[in-house]
């Protein structure tokens, strides 16, 4: 069955409509199903400003009904599987409200981090949310939700340092092992030594100090 927006038969006489390119400023024509043009006046290519991508940023079909996606879309399924990867942990640990409690205030921390260190916070986020959750799990909740096998990979491989004691090595490993001190800081009071790798979150372990 064709998704009924992308069928000409439910169109209207807004279906086509000029848009101005942001770069030449001359007028562009666009269906309302195309996802990107090309001015044909200076070869700006540009996104639809009135598509609506928001089935797309779920949709494991995105690309084969929509066409290959714009540039400035790439990114838009990570940062959504971030908040669906949260609702399957809570579904995952039930009424273990301790545990999703704790995973979220330690997915707060690794955002807090993460937007001031850098790094992908996608990947950051589902990891700080999936912490305390077996490997096979962890691996079986990200297929469930159609995660790409790079984003599986990284996730993994964050959780890896966590659960095998290791010495973080890339930036979000170090945000997410850092994320899970916070708490125990925050928890405790008691901060032994500066085991810190970020200095984001040296900085904000002084407000939890006693």
């Amino acid at each position: 069955m064709k998704c009924p927006g992308q069928d000409m038969q439910y169109w209207t006489e807004n279906a086509i409509f000029n848009v101005e390119c942001p770069q030449c400023h001359n007028s562009v024509e666009f269906y309302k199903d195309d996802t990107s043009r090309k001015c044909p006046h200076c070869g700006n290519r540009f996104v639809n400003p009135k598509m609506d991508f928001g089935c797309a940023a779920y949709c494991q079909f995105a690309e084969q009904c929509l066409g290959t996606l714009p540039e400035e879309f790439q990114g838009v399924q990570d940062n959504l599987l971030k908040d669906k990867v949260a609702v399957e942990m809570k579904r995952h640990y039930k009424t273990d409200f301790k545990r999703i409690s704790r995973a979220m205030k330690i997915a707060r921390h690794a955002e807090n981090i993460g937007k001031s260190e850098g790094g992908n916070l996608a990947a950051i986020l589902c990891a700080a949310y999936l912490h305390e959750v077996d490997k096979p799990a962890a691996e079986s909740i990200l297929k469930k939700l159609s995660a790409d096998q790079e984003m599986i990979n990284e996730v993994i491989g964050i959780l890896d340092y966590y659960s095998k004691s290791k010495t973080p090595t890339s930036i979000e490993s170090k945000i997410v092992y850092d994320a899970i001190l916070l708490q125990e800081l925050q928890d405790t009071g008691d901060l032994s030594s500066n085991r810190f790798f970020t200095s984001t979150a040296h900085g904000i372990s002084k407000k939890f100090v006693k």
